[in-house]
């Protein structure tokens, strides 16, 4: 199979000034991700996006391609990341005459993952009939037993209410969270439509301990202390 990888590395970050060059563990943040992904066998070519020169040096010098530099317009606090896929596979198609058959998202802020997450991902999507791989963990809170709402008159009530009544939320219907470990993507179901869950998903099913995504300066502690954790084994 034809598969690319691709990194969206942009150079602004409010929650975390510089993220993606930020040293983790002797490493740019970036270099986890590429590192990752240029370690599984089906992937052919690893693919930064990003509107930042430096975080294009970061990039090369780590083995990965910047062919081409991200419009501004995709480079902003706002900017759906769905278009930035959009944008990386018309380039492709562009220079390469066709889609590859499938587009790995391997985003910067999960650099916990292991490089077997993206190997699951991959042959998940390669049994057929799907548009989207995408990645989840274990749920703490379920809309069911402890996630609420706050109406216009204050009252709060469970997000979705249950049919009976819940004591455990080991009793409530299983829920997942959404992670950013990966995602697997038919190229073309990228181009048509607007989102994931428009066409045919499915998942794999990561633990909390490499699902973690890096948004905030807590959230970089917590991935310096799981990677010290790792070091000291």
């Amino acid at each position: 199979m034809n598969c690319v990888a691709l990194i969206c590395a942009r150079g602004g970050s409010k929650g975390l000034p510089g993220k993606n060059i930020k040293l983790l563990a002797g490493k740019p943040l970036l270099v986890w991700a590429i590192e990752q992904a240029r370690a599984v066998k089906q992937i052919a070519r690893v693919v930064v996006s990003t509107d930042s020169e430096d975080i294009a040096v970061v990039a090369r010098q780590a083995g990965a391609e910047v062919p081409f530099m991200r419009p501004a317009e995709l480079a902003r606090d706002d900017s759906p990341e769905w278009l930035v896929w959009r944008h990386a596979l018309q380039y492709l198609k562009a220079v390469d005459g066709s889609y590859p058959q499938a587009l790995v998202v391997a985003p910067v802020t999960a650099p916990l993952r292991a490089v077997a997450d993206l190997e699951r991902c991959l042959t998940e999507f390669q049994k057929g009939n799907v548009d989207v791989v995408i990645t989840v963990t274990d749920a703490h809170r379920s809309p069911y037993f402890n996630m609420v709402t706050v109406d216009a008159d204050c009252r709060v009530g469970l997000v979705i209410p249950p049919k009976g009544s819940i004591v455990r939320r080991q009793d409530a219907p299983p829920v997942y969270d959404m992670t950013t470990v990966a995602y697997v993507v038919r190229p073309e179901f990228v181009m048509e439509h607007n989102g994931i869950f428009e066409g045919r998903v499915r998942h794999v099913h990561v633990p909390t301990e490499r699902a973690l995504d890096i948004d905030t300066p807590f959230d970089f502690t917590i991935a310096e202390c799981f990677m010290n954790m790792r070091n000291d084994r």
